[in-house]
């Protein structure tokens, strides 16, 4: 069956940088249809996604990112590991959330992710 697991959250001061690692077993992270993405959720807020990777957009896929994380996190994937990353920099307060990554595929140009990993706390202060 398929399984996600995230690590590397913990607690940072504002500015500081995290990386958190999603080891996928299961599912070929590398498939030119799948889509890999990282998704957060706040205290009392809904989550929301934070940044996609489709491995299968050019030479060495594509990314997107949620507007407020634009040029401080990066999303990437090593195959040969069967891992996804999140790079976080200049990390924020407002970053402060549980971190989770998903699984899924393209379908109608648009990732449907299917599977979920159970999360990892990033706390900024």
């Amino acid at each position: 069956h398929v399984q996600l697991v995230e690590s590397g959250g913990g607690s940072v001061q504002a500015g500081g940088s995290l990386t958190l690692s999603c080891v996928v077993s299961g599912y070929t992270i590398s498939y030119s249809g799948a889509c890999m993405g990282w998704f957060r959720q706040a205290p009392g807020k809904e989550r929301e996604g934070v940044a996609i990777f489709y491995p299968g957009r050019g030479a060495t896929g594509a990314s997107t990112y949620e507007e407020s994380v634009k040029g401080r996190f990066t999303i990437s994937q090593d195959n040969a590991k069967a891992t996804v990353y999140l790079q976080m920099n200049d990390l924020q307060p407002e970053d402060t959330a549980i971190y989770s990554c998903a699984a899924g595929v393209i379908l109608d140009s648009r990732c449907r992710f299917a599977y979920w990993g159970q999360g990892t706390q990033v706390t900024v202060s």
